[in-house]
């Protein structure tokens, strides 16, 4: 071992710790700061690559007789994708605690546990256990089995970061759940981060926005009170409603978004409505119900309560109070089209997945199960049954509806030659959150339910605060792509025309 001073002790350090200087002070004075606050049991970091650290321990160094420098081995997970999964994965602390994601949520299933052990010194001077028996250690072959698919994770996440960068985007989500049972093949946020480096990263990467955080869906909700109005039976597809573009309601001008370029589209279909996203037309749509059941329905769709998934921290979607709701006509017609209300991207999935099922409500999940090594399942996530909410007729009207959305209206960036998709556009103003609406700021989306002949996987993709754009042009796209991916690795053929 080799004596050094604090000083050259904190020379040679400096280049290869990661100590941030600050205030002034170059790596080499804060470490000489840390040295000085007391004579030993200093933690001068916290985590170090094995590269450095053992390029550190063949320093040697030493400050005198009795202190030194200590390296402490420590039990770390490692995550071998970083960020890939790291939405739904989260991270252990240095405690070897989850704190986010399933190993949060699953860590009574990620656990290993040993019953104490003691021990006794042998006459060579090693250490041994006490009265073993034969085949007493053994290790559990059980492991947790997620639904994600990596090579559709990694697809959605590029299709993601590159649409984000491109518009300046402050974050953004895509999903994608398996209809028939809930099973999330992909759910990746950005931004995000690397789960072995947890602590480099603000507190606000941590969450998955995609179930704690509410937005108003916008138009992307429109194709759900077009299924709430069919099933109530006060409209059918080729019911016909004035559509003039404008109209105002007490002190509220309601304006359909093209307004000022398509002006008054007159005499307009339901599917028309749902084809060119029209925010008057969805109104006259929704007024044809009487508010208590309209307010009735939402209820039955979950809205004011969380889906259930199996990821933590999931928030409730919030709903007006019934009075205030019953008793306004601009709540309603807000509604209609998509705002006055907030819910979860992972919500707004869910709905979307009662339409391709064929109106049922399945709860979105991770965790398909523990399975042993010959892949035979030892158990399983229980699950809630899931509830019928719309008929399998109304679903197939919307969605045939909704795939007019894709062949010639807001959607038409999600086409994709050969197969048929159904899809809905929304572009929602941003509620400030001392109320109001903010002029700028807008939050743009994009569901896509494909393939439309046998309904199955559904494709979220919410852009936050993207710099112009559209859902049509910001977010159809990436679900374009996370199809074509989706279409190659499930080898989806082409639809029957």
């Amino acid at each position: 071992l080799f004596n050094y001073t604090k000083a050259e002790i904190a020379a040679s350090l400096a280049p290869l710790l990661p100590i941030k200087a600050s205030a002034g002070n170059t790596a080499e004075t804060e470490l000489l700061q840390k040295f000085n606050v007391a004579e030993s049991g200093i933690t001068i970091a916290e985590w170090l690559p094995q590269e450095v650290a053992d390029r550190v321990a063949g320093m040697q160094i030493k400050y005198s007789p009795v202190d030194g420098l200590e390296l402490v081995r420590q039990q770390q997970r490692f995550y071998p994708q970083q960020e890939l999964a790291a939405d739904i994965l989260g991270y252990v602390d240095g405690e070897r605690k989850g704190q986010a994601g399933v190993e949060y949520s699953q860590q009574n299933l990620l656990e290993r546990s040993m019953p104490s052990i003691q021990f006794s010194r042998s006459i060579d001077g090693h250490w041994v256990p006490d009265g073993l028996s034969a085949g007493f250690v053994q290790f559990d072959d059980l492991k947790l089995q997620l639904t994600i698919d990596s090579r559709l994770q990694r697809a959605a996440r590029i299709a993601l970061k590159e649409k984000m960068e491109k518009h300046g985007a402050k974050r953004g989500t895509v999903i994608v759940m398996d209809a028939r049972n809930g099973e999330l093949l992909s759910m990746v946020a950005e931004p995000s981060y690397d789960p072995n480096k947890y602590f480099n990263f603000g507190l606000e990467r941590y969450k998955n926005w995609a179930v704690t955080d509410v937005y108003e869906p916008g138009s992307t909700f429109k194709a759900i009170n077009v299924a709430i109005a069919l099933e109530a039976g006060t409209i059918k597809p080729d019911s016909v409603f004035n559509d003039e573009g404008r109209l105002y309601m007490d002190t509220w001008t309601i304006n359909n978004s093209d307004y000022q370029k398509a002006g008054a589209r007159g005499p307009s279909t339901v599917t028309e409505i749902l084809k060119y996203s029209s925010n008057v037309g969805m109104v006259h749509i929704m007024r044809t119900m009487k508010s208590s059941l309209y307010y009735q329905a939402l209820e039955k769709l979950g809205l004011g309560q969380t889906t259930g998934t199996d990821l933590p921290f999931e928030v409730a979607s919030q709903l007006k109070k019934r009075e205030q709701f019953i008793n306004s006509r601009v709540e309603v017609a807000t509604t209609a089209f998509g705002q006055g209300f907030s819910i979860t991207p992972i919500q707004l999935v869910q709905l979307n997945g009662a339409l391709a099922n064929g109106g049922k409500l399945v709860t979105p999940h991770v965790v398909r199960g523990l399975f042993d090594r010959e892949g035979q399942a030892y158990w399983k996530l229980p699950r809630s049954v899931s509830r019928q909410v719309f008929s399998p007729e109304t679903t197939k009207q919307v969605l045939e509806m909704m795939e007019t959305v894709v062949d010639g209206g807001t959607g038409k960036a999600a086409q994709i030659p050969g197969y048929r998709i159904a899809g809905k556009t929304g572009t929602a103003q941003k509620a400030n959150a001392g109320g109001g609406y903010s002029k700028n700021a807008i939050i743009t989306s994009f569901v896509g339910i494909m393939p439309v002949e046998a309904p199955r996987y559904v494709v979220l993709a919410v852009i936050d605060e993207p710099e112009g754009g559209s859902g049509g042009t910001v977010a159809a796209p990436i679900v374009e792509s996370v199809m074509e991916a989706l279409i190659s690795i499930e080898k989806i053929p082409p639809s029957k025309k």
